[in-house]
């Protein structure tokens, strides 16, 4: 068994969705959310080299000597997967090991609204899954996959960075491909998948022009096409991905947008009230003709009216669906006001919060 394994064992037994590794202070696991040091000393630099190095292949091992970033996954000896980042800092190695789910989550599992799942019926088109890094966007399309996997007869190409969830193919058939072993960037990732009979591609990270525009032709040429961004709103990966192509190509953009785009959905994960355990939050934008003629005649900013009035059809703003949660006591109030844009409706619940229990 690798020597860091078990620092992994003591991070799943404790809950922990994320553990941390680096030099000069002892390892740390994050809890619902929160950094949380272990019993142990502090972590010297030739120690947690050796650590990392145990559990690399000799290639990934040249890459990290040259001074690269590596992300990998990792499996321990109890079959437990793990999303690894390595880097290097001014005092030394540091280690990110993200746990990753035994089996696919579902929908169900993950409590998203069931308008989610209506998203998976559709055959071409784009889906965005958005949010800012270790909000649960990887799980959440892990869910979207497995749900398509278990009741449709398809063809998922899967392209990730490194590969998380391994599905087993059920109804459809799924090919996960990992970046760096696989393929060289997931422009080319998504220009192989469609010279592969696909029906559904999956892109990891549309990180990139040439991504997104491979991405938007998939789309347009009848797939159907999830990808992700670092984005914290539906104005915002709208804005992300107008302005991540030329100047020259943004009518066109906008065009793809108004007809082939189908939905974001931006998340959270925030602290439930009653328990350790956070959940997603989701802000859901369902494109309709008005949101279509908003974005063609560049007035993205007035999209969070009609996700404010589309409630009767599945959309909601972030600010709505937190305070839902609150007003359901699903939800930490404090945590849930933290990610909201106007915090104005949330004092009451915050000042309430703060007050002690009546006995």
């Amino acid at each position: 068994m690798a020597r860091i394994d078990a620092f992994l064992k003591l991070g799943i037994a404790q809950g922990c969705s994320d553990i941390h590794l680096a030099v000069g202070v002892p390892p740390m696991l994050r809890m619902s959310g929160d950094l949380m040091p272990i019993r142990f000393r502090d972590l010297g630099d030739t120690e947690l080299e050796s650590y990392v190095f145990e559990i690399m292949t000799k290639a990934q091992a040249e890459r990290f000597r040259s001074g690269t970033d590596l992300d990998f996954a990792h499996v321990a000896e109890d079959g437990t997967r793990f999303r690894v980042n390595l880097f290097r800092k001014e005092t030394g190695v540091g280690a990110v090991f993200r746990a990753i789910p035994m089996s696919a989550p579902t929908l169900a599992s993950l409590n998203l609204p069931s308008v989610i799942g209506k998203l998976l019926d559709f055959h071409q088109g784009m889906v965005l899954v958005t949010g800012a890094t270790g909000t649960g966007k990887s799980t959440t399309l892990a869910a979207m996959i497995n749900e398509i996997n278990m009741t449709r007869k398809l063809n998922i190409i899967s392209l990730e960075d490194p590969v998380e969830v391994v599905h087993a193919s059920q109804q459809s058939q799924v090919i996960q491909r990992e970046l760096g072993n696989h393929m060289p960037s997931f422009a080319e990732g998504v220009r192989a998948a469609m010279r592969e009979d696909p029906d559904v591609i999956m892109v990891g990270e549309m990180r990139d022009a040439d991504t997104i525009r491979m991405a938007m032709t998939a789309a347009e040429t009848g797939h159907l096409v999830f990808g992700t961004l670092h984005t914290t709103s539906a104005v915002k990966s709208i804005d992300r991905i107008i302005d991540a192509l030329p100047v020259d190509e943004r009518e066109q953009t906008k065009s793809f947008l108004a007809s082939s785009l189908l939905a974001v959905v931006t998340q959270v994960l925030v602290k439930r009230a009653e328990s350790r355990s956070r959940r997603a939050v989701l802000e859901i934008m369902l494109m309709n003709r008005a949101i279509g003629k908003l974005i063609q005649t560049d007035q993205v900013h007035q999209i969070p009216s009609q996700l404010q009035t589309g409630r009767d059809v599945g959309m909601q703003l972030m600010d709505q669906a937190l305070l839902a949660g609150i007003q359901s006591k699903d939800l930490d109030p404090v945590d849930a006001a933290s990610y909201a844009l106007d915090k104005t409706a949330f004092q009451r619940f915050i000042t309430d919060a703060d007050q002690p229990a009546k006995s």
